[in-house]
């Protein structure tokens, strides 16, 4: 965004160092804001593991820092399209996703950054997919808004999921054809992701299913509920 503006600044190739030099003058630029790809990858997910289903997301950031997710779901063989879109700023574009037959995968330390707060999305992923799935290298997980390999191991463990957790992670044991019938509590433990992971994974549970501490949502995404039923159909 900088550049565009008319910054003088660069990115040396350690990839760790940025180098800025004075600018006399900025320019003012007409901005096109990308969508939030963290907030996307819950309806990414959605379609993904729900059957019969098929969503397209407008216009969201491809910024290859941020794209963790998608190179997860490229790996667990969802059924995704991307289409990159033209723009002098941040990357971005269209990336359509399908109902899909996911399988396992291993997520290790280099991994993680890029998709630190989709993890817990990438534990649903796995407990749907075939195979035995790991999450390792995360131990900052646990000093999120909660210990989210605590809060998401447990809630999953609700569903019927064979998780088990790690200091850094967790390891899921994958059932493509998981659904539950009975009647399921899932708690936000005030976590608006956990809170948001809970609505995703109700679409494949024909049960009743009561989400608790929902006002966590209105911490990043006060309309998700909202979204996210607007594109149920039936």
């Amino acid at each position: 965004m900088l550049k565009q503006f008319g910054a003088n600044i660069e990115t040396l190739a350690d990839g760790l160092t940025i180098k800025v030099q004075p600018t006399k003058e900025l320019r003012g630029q007409e901005l096109v804001v990308p969508g939030d790809i963290s907030s996307a990858a819950f309806f990414m997910v959605a379609a993904a593991l729900t059957p019969n289903s098929k969503v397209k997301l407008v216009n969201v950031s491809l910024n290859p820092t941020r794209t963790g997710i998608l190179r997860v779901l490229e790996k667990m063989n969802a059924n995704m399209t991307i289409q990159a879109r033209q723009s002098d700023g941040e990357p971005l574009g269209d990336i359509i996703v399908e109902s899909s037959k996911l399988t396992a995968i291993k997520i290790g330390p280099k991994d993680v950054p890029a998709l630190i707060d989709e993890l817990p999305l990438v534990a649903l992923l796995a407990a749907h997919a075939d195979g035995i799935s790991e999450i390792r290298g995360a131990a900052e997980l646990r000093f999120k808004e909660t210990d989210r390999i605590k809060t998401v191991c447990q809630e999953l463990g609700k569903l019927g999921v064979n998780v088990k957790e790690l200091q850094d992670g967790m390891v899921i044991e994958g059932q493509p054809q998981l659904r539950v019938t009975a009647d399921i509590s899932w708690d936000s433990h005030g976590d608006h992701r956990l809170g948001m992971l809970g609505a995703v994974a109700a679409l494949r549970n024909p049960g009743q299913f009561r989400l608790k501490n929902s006002q966590a949502l209105g911490i990043s995404y006060p309309s998700f509920l909202t979204d996210l039923a607007s594109l149920i159909v039936g």
